[in-house]
């Protein structure tokens, strides 16, 4: 050992990693350690798909802990012979992006708008540039034995024609379909979100009680709900099957205020008969509950409110173009005119709103792409 080695080691009192790490680490990349080739049959190799993490910031303790598991699984695989690859990747993550940047413009006094779509795709990229090569450093601190010499990027040309493969294939096999169907629409971002980007924040509404004349002009029947702006979308009124109180009304009709809609009284399992009035208001186009109630009984699907957040033409004359708390007070102003109020409550309730943009959760119906999961799990 030479005399400067030696005095290092002997003024060092304590372990210091930053000083070991980074060269044993280099030492293994040099290797090839980690990109190993495939050997004999699948079964004969192991692997994980790393679950690429978003570009929208540096990594947390949650991808640390996840990462740890993942790579004592690989670890042990690698010591017991396998070829054994960790492969790296990470996520463009547009919706959380795009947010994100958009919140860097709005810190600096501009926004997409203003910049143009050109300029913001590439603000987008440099953002990608910073913050993933930030979170692929982190990996390689932590020692993570990924294999770097293969990372992919979810927006890689070679990434994407995989991707339309496999869409094209699950298509032609029948389990990737297009539909209209309801989904968490979020009006500040202008996109459908995922259940998982959906947050519960608790609220307190009125809860409204509104009389809707039997058509046969034998009375009302009382519905209760916290968003009287919907009902310009109603189609339907439901009770639960065996509750005594509106037995009778199943096969009628009532006249929908404000509007003049003749909506069925219909009998449903799902109706609650101890929530409200025990009288549910349907609106497929506006409610998760409600859209499955109008697929089983064949109810018409009117969407009064757009994906702007505002009041479509489907809405009517006198509310179309407002937002949509424009249009609740709006809505029951209209309703106090014509004396169709017979009840108000504070209620508080949870209510779904997007976890990136912070606006409440519009549940709109929506042309999407779905994949059918029954057969698939």
């Amino acid at each position: 050992m030479d005399e400067a080695r030696r005095a290092r080691l002997e003024a060092t009192t304590r372990w210091d990693p930053a000083t070991v790490e980074g060269r044993v680490f280099e030492r293994w990349l040099e290797g090839g350690w980690f990109h190993p080739g495939p050997e004999g049959e699948a079964e004969d190799n192991y692997s994980i798909a790393i679950p690429p993490p978003n570009v929208t910031g540096a990594l947390h303790m949650g991808h640390a802990l996840n990462g740890s598991i993942q790579d004592a699984l690989i670890r042990l695989h690698r010591m017991r012979g396998m070829p054994t690859r960790w492969i790296l990747g990470t996520d463009h993550a547009g919706i959380g992006t795009q947010a994100v940047v958009e919140k860097e413009l709005a810190a600096q006094g501009t926004s997409r708008l203003e910049l143009g779509r050109e300029e913001f795709v590439k603000r987008v990229w440099e953002w990608r540039e910073q913050y993933g090569s930030q979170i692929i450093g982190q990996f390689k601190r932590l020692g993570a034995s990924a294999d770097y010499s293969d990372e992919r990027f979810t927006m890689d040309d070679a990434y994407a024609r995989a991707v339309a493969h496999v869409f094209v294939e699950l298509h032609r096999r029948g389990h990737v379909y297009r539909d209209n169907y309801i989904v968490n629409w979020d009006p500040g971002l202008g996109s459908a979100i995922s259940d998982l980007e959906v947050e519960q924040r608790t609220i307190t509404d009125t809860l409204y009680s509104i009389e809707y004349p039997l058509a046969d002009g034998s009375g009302v029947i009382t519905i209760a709900t916290v968003r009287p702006e919907t009902m310009l979308a109603d189609t339907a009124i439901a009770v639960h099957p065996d509750d005594s109180r509106y037995r009778q009304l199943v096969g009628g009709e009532a006249v929908l205020p404000l509007v003049g809609r003749r909506l069925p009284v219909i009998a449903d399992d799902h109706v609650d008969p101890e929530f409200g009035t025990g009288a549910l208001k349907i609106t497929p186009g506006h409610d998760p509950n409600d859209f499955e109630i109008g697929r089983r009984h064949g109810l018409e699907e009117i969407s009064a409110i757009g994906e702007d957040g505002r009041m479509t033409v489907a809405a009517g004359e006198r509310f179309a173009g407002l937002d949509v708390d424009e249009a609740r007070l709006a809505v029951v102003a209209a309703l106090r005119e014509e004396g169709a109020i017979s009840g108000e409550e504070p209620y508080t309730h949870d209510v779904p709103h997007s976890h990136r943009s912070g606006r409440r959760i519009e549940p709109l119906i929506s042309l999407q792409w779905f994949c059918d999961m029954g057969e698939l799990a």
